[in-house]
């Protein structure tokens, strides 16, 4: 990584298909640290994710997003969406180097491997999409995402089609990979943000809001008491959120 991670700010209303998602929020994300938002489904946290990356949202902003620095944000996210996007015509070390390739650099080839090993793909490495499963696909594009070893580090629920092995172990990677960085995480799982945040961000239908019952600091590990007790904290407070 070659540049300090900034902070984040959005700021404004979003409006899909004439009408509100939201309404004059304010999402302020911490400089090198990882910021999970939890919530219901379809009240905007995929959007907000796409909105700091500066992608395509099919509704209406009105608003800014910032960084802290007062620099162009775009060009220093790595992004993962939902689905693993991964080009059917490469196979898997191609995917993950595809970054490098479209901007018509030499990709690291050695950091490259590095990664493919530690998502288990080595034996797979060259398949093409077509011949993995959905969880195989999904460690290809989590290993594309690292690769690109950017400051900002936006994740969609990444590790949703990973049984909880492997989930966990990618968990892991990941945290490590990307420590220092600022990292916008998307999750529908209370035990993984719980196991992975700095900080948690409630997103509802009202709004948003800090969840601040978190002790310890991230990694936790996933069966101590503490980490228990704040997962079921945390799924208690969403599950009485409004419907």
């Amino acid at each position: 990584m070659h540049d300090a991670p900034p902070g984040l700010m959005l700021q404004g209303d979003f409006h899909h298909a004439g009408q509100p998602l939201f309404r004059d929020i304010r999402l302020d994300i911490e400089a090198g640290r990882w910021t999970c938002l939890v919530g219901p489904s379809g009240v905007g946290k995929s959007t907000l994710l796409r909105l700091i990356a500066g992608l395509d949202t099919g509704g209406e902003f009105s608003g800014n997003v910032a960084a802290g620095d007062e620099r162009p944000i775009a060009a220093r996210v790595a992004y993962m969406a939902q689905t693993d996007l991964l080009a059917p015509w490469l196979d898997v070390y191609e995917n993950v180097v595809l970054g490098a390739r479209l901007r018509g650099e030499a990709p690291d080839r050695a950091r490259a491997e590095r990664l493919i090993a530690r998502v288990g793909l080595a034996p797979h490495r060259h398949k093409r999409p077509a011949s993995l499963s959905g969880g195989m696909r999904q460690r290809a594009a989590l290993a594309r995402m690292l690769m690109e070893d950017r400051p900002i580090a936006l994740l969609d629920e990444p590790f949703a089609a990973l049984d909880a092995r492997t989930r966990s172990e990618m968990q892991e990677l990941a945290h490590e990979t990307l420590e220092g960085r600022t990292v916008v995480l998307v999750t529908h799982d209370p035990a993984e943000a719980v196991r992975l945040a700095d900080r948690i961000i409630i997103v509802s239908a009202a709004g948003l809001s800090h969840y601040d019952s978190l002790e310890g600091h991230p990694l936790r590990a996933a069966d101590a008491p503490g980490t228990l007790a704040m997962q079921s904290d945390l799924l208690r407070r969403l599950r009485e959120l409004p419907q």
